[in-house]
């Protein structure tokens, strides 16, 4: 079956969408049937293994939520990664202690010293920046590290204080499979062109902004 032909029938089957309701047993069987084949065959033609660029971007949260995930799923197969954080410093998040239980598995770098409206020195942030864009090319370079979170560097390359073309150029630089993962608002067109594959969270509410909630240990950091 070819690769339109395969689209053809797994949108026929409602996969990628939502599924009908099946008020039919056997039919439903059929269906499922169907549906089971043409994702065998999606998987037999897709063998290609690469490193990947991953960007979570959007104003919604959970971006790097999402990035720590691919974290504890790497650490889970017993592999090194790395995590430097732009922006962000000052505090020593819930995440961070818990990864500690992984020893030299983890290396986590907070290079900021908080949120910009804190620090209020844009040459002090910009310099932070490229201090921490050294520290991640060194991980980006090293071939026993499997998976790379740049945190906030959206924002970073946002605010001017590193170019995307730099940044580009060193996920270039990576091993053929490590990964690489890009999270934080305003991520540019050139990054996101760039990349295997991009995320965007949406804000639909935040208990911050709508019910004066405070920021909550475990939920926000």
């Amino acid at each position: 079956m070819t690769n339109n032909n395969l689209d053809q029938a797994a949108a026929e089957l409602g996969m990628g969408g939502k599924l009908a309701p099946e008020t039919d047993d056997s039919g439903y069987r059929k269906r499922m049937e169907r549906r089971q084949e043409v994702q065998r065959q999606r998987v037999e033609e897709r063998n290609k293994e690469k490193g990947l660029i991953l960007v979570f971007t959007g104003q919604g949260k959970g971006k790097t939520t999402a990035g720590l995930g691919l974290i504890l799923r790497t650490l889970g197969h017993g592999e090194r990664v790395a995590i430097v954080q732009f922006i962000k410093g000052g505090w020593e998040p819930g995440e961070a202690r818990a990864l500690q239980a992984f020893g030299d598995q983890v290396s986590w770098h907070a290079l900021g010293e908080g949120f910009t409206w804190e620090t209020q020195d844009r040459q002090r942030d910009q310099q932070l920046v490229g201090e921490a864009w050294q520290t991640a090319l060194g991980y980006l370079r090293d071939g026993n590290v499997k998976l790379v979170l740049l945190d906030e560097l959206n924002v970073a390359l946002k605010l001017g204080y590193i170019e995307a073309d730099t940044v580009i150029a060193g996920l270039r630089e990576r091993p053929e499979l490590c990964h690489v993962a890009v999270t934080g608002r305003g991520a540019p067109k050139d990054l996101i062109e760039a990349a295997d594959l991009v995320t965007e969270m949406t804000l639909v509410h935040h208990p911050f902004r709508e019910q004066g909630v405070k920021a909550q240990a475990g939920i926000e950091f």
